[in-house]
């Protein structure tokens, strides 16, 4: 018999590291190759993870709630084979091991001044976890113990990481050049999240404490820094998608038949905001300090409500190249694979435009959260039939239509009413132009 190491595998750029959440086998327990083994957590998805070969767990190396690192053994399985040797999946270590280091220039910038002042490096108190990198950066850039905790990470379970360091240090510079010779009072830094104290709540007789999960306090923190930073503003319309709804009724038979998939109202919205976007370029941007920066791709979030009541935003990558078809394909695909704790953490990585379906609940409006680093977020209401006021040759007529509310929240740093509300009215006049004769 023979040893193999189950490797934590890669999970996509920027993901270096998981949370063990659960092992779905125990020491002992046989396994056959593609068996889903452990469940594991990153900052973005929860995930499981296979064995890509049949034996017998013999040493579980990483328990429940211990983070390991790309490439590390999580475990070790007994397969089939002569002797002891150890086998392991050399090439996604080699892999892992590319990804956590630095390129030759950086080491170089930190090495450098780091032998210069040898001996006079900051030591960090154990309660502060960095990378040796991020340390590395601190230590050459004198950066305080309480410097660094005021950092927001954006890591796993918010740790530093190289990126926020890097951009702390970059506007560290250009704060202390502009800073006044002589302050009475601490300075706030620029964009420094306030929290106000949390209120605390004592539990009555009779009533029930439900600890929240990881991934209802990801999304808890993640809100509340949305809020703090970007000042919501929310622009609302009505609008007739009659057309829309009698297109699909028409389609939706025949593209399930031909593709093997559901034809939602999903692609369509998804369509009409990417031409709204091409219109206006603006609403596809991102905040860096004092900078705007106007993003290339359009990847659209899409809001997907989980079984266990939580929330997951997979990502449309490329939209604006994808046909109806294609957009309906990867819509279902993401969606199904939400539910089904199937995503890899890049299906939840770099949106630059969210839609929240709130009509899927019955709701006729919402005012969506703006998720950061995003500046605009739509909310879709439900389809109901009401009667509306039609214009015609012959005047005015009332007539029974499938009228729909959408809201717009944007960020009022970047975003004002004109762009916001003619980004919202674009989406509308596509919906309520629809060719009924579209293609898909």
């Amino acid at each position: 018999m023979a040893e193999y190491k189950l490797l934590l595998p890669s999970m996509g750029e920027g993901v270096m590291e998981a949370t063990i959440i659960t092992w779905l086998f125990n020491e002992g327990d046989s396994v056959k190759e593609d068996d889903s083994v452990v469940e594991i957590a990153t900052d973005k998805v929860d995930s499981d993870v296979p064995t890509p070969v049949s034996g017998k767990i013999v040493k579980i190396l990483k328990q429940k709630d211990e983070v390991a690192k790309v490439g590390e053994a999580i475990a070790i399985l007994e397969i089939e084979g002569e002797g002891g040797t150890s086998v392991s999946e050399e090439p996604a270590a080699e892999s892992a091991a590319h990804q956590d280091t630095p390129d030759t220039e950086t080491i170089k910038a930190i090495e450098q001044p780091l032998q210069a002042t040898s001996g006079q490096k900051t030591e960090f108190s154990g309660d502060l976890y960095l990378s040796p990198l991020v340390k590395s950066i601190a230590q050459q850039e004198n950066i305080s113990e309480s410097e660094l905790k005021s950092i927001q990470g954006n890591g796993l379970e918010g740790r530093i990481t190289k990126e926020d360091i890097l951009a702390y240090v970059a506007n560290r510079g250009t704060q202390s050049q502009q800073a006044a010779p002589v302050q009475t009072a601490p300075a706030t830094p620029q964009h420094a999240v306030v929290s106000a104290p949390a209120s605390t709540v004592t539990a009555a007789a009779g009533d029930e404490i439900i600890p929240m999960d990881r991934m209802r306090k990801l999304i808890a923190e993640n809100m509340v820094k949305a809020k703090q930073i970007a000042p919501h503003v929310t622009s609302f319309i009505e609008t007739d998608v009659t057309n829309v709804v009698k297109w699909r009724n028409k389609n939706k038979a025949p593209f399930e038949k031909r593709e093997g998939e559901k034809l939602t109202f999903m692609p369509i919205f998804v369509r009409a905001v990417v031409k709204a976007i091409q219109d206006f370029p603006m609403i596809n941007v991102s905040v860096n300090g004092e900078n705007i920066i106007k993003k290339k791709n359009i990847n659209i979030g899409m809001a997907t409500a989980l079984p266990d009541g939580n929330l997951i935003v997979p990502v449309i990558k490329n939209a604006d190249q994808l046909s109806l078809s294609g957009l309906a394909k990867a819509i279902n695909d993401l969606a199904y694979r939400a539910r089904n704790k199937k995503l890899r953490p890049e299906d939840t990585q770099g949106a630059t435009y969210t839609i929240s379906n709130v009509g899927s609940f019955g709701n006729l409006m919402g005012t969506p959260i703006i998720p950061q680093p995003q500046v605009a977020i739509l909310a879709i209401g439900a389809i109901v039939k009401k009667p509306a006021v039609l214009e015609t040759p012959d005047g005015d007529v009332i007539a029974i239509r499938n009228l729909m509310f959408m809201s717009h929240s944007y960020d009022h740093r970047v975003v004002d009413g004109s762009l916001g509300g003619m980004m919202l009215k674009h989406v509308h006049d596509y919906l309520e132009n629809w060719d009924l004769n579209t293609e898909i």
